[in-house]
């Protein structure tokens, strides 16, 4: 694989250790659910901010997760390599992400998404080359966003939301987009395994909009 910047260093050995209970309180159950993956791909910044990583909101009239902040990714097809397979072709189906331009640089343990029952593995990209992306089909995917890793670690722009079905976890503002859920609990992660987490106010409580 190709060098990876300074940056990255710090971010690939904690995630070739961390265990799964450290990124979720809920890992994938011994049998069952769905296999699946998302790509936490990060790149070189387009301002001085540093390293950047992509985003996108799914369509808002999706049957399922409508309107969230997400990854790319989604249940893995039968043809599929793994879950890199996975994660590089629903990036290409949904952004237009060309798989060549990535080096993988870890997979994350699995973790569980209940609603969905979905078995997800995170796998970590550099985008080495990046290109434009786009929303492929705005039935699925509304809006495709590069944010700052400097712009989610500001403490100005985390928070934690509460659901209406009782759900408190963490959140972000950035982007344009408030990103919660699993998503936000990801990147939560990422920011501490990079070393990029700062100090924040986990006091700070909004109500999710209800769309």
């Amino acid at each position: 694989m190709t060098e990876l910047p300074a940056w990255w260093h710090p971010l690939a050995e904690n995630a070739a250790t961390v265990r799964a209970d450290e990124i979720s309180r809920l890992p994938a159950p011994r049998e069952g659910g769905r296999a699946s993956a998302v790509l936490i791909l990060l790149g070189e910044g387009t301002d001085p901010d540093g390293p950047d990583v992509l985003l996108l909101e799914r369509a808002h009239t999706m049957r399922t997760h409508a309107g969230q902040p997400a990854f790319p990714g989604g249940a893995t097809d039968p043809g599929d390599d793994g879950p890199v397979g996975t994660a590089l072709r629903e990036a290409s189906e949904e952004v237009g992400l060309d798989p060549a331009t990535v080096s993988v640089v870890a997979t994350l343990p699995a973790l569980w998404l209940p609603p969905s029952n979905f078995v997800v593995t995170p796998v970590l990209g550099w985008w080495r080359e990046p290109h434009p992306v786009y929303a492929r089909d705005p039935a699925e995917v509304a809006l495709v966003v590069r944010v700052p890793v400097a712009e989610l670690a500001d403490p100005e722009n985390r928070m934690r939301v509460r659901h209406p079905s009782g759900y408190t976890g963490p959140a972000f503002s950035a982007g344009g987009l408030l990103v919660w859920g699993f998503t936000a609990g990801l990147l939560s992660a990422i920011l501490d395994l990079g070393g990029w987490a700062q100090p924040w106010q986990p006091g700070r409580l909004a109500d999710l909009p209800v769309r």
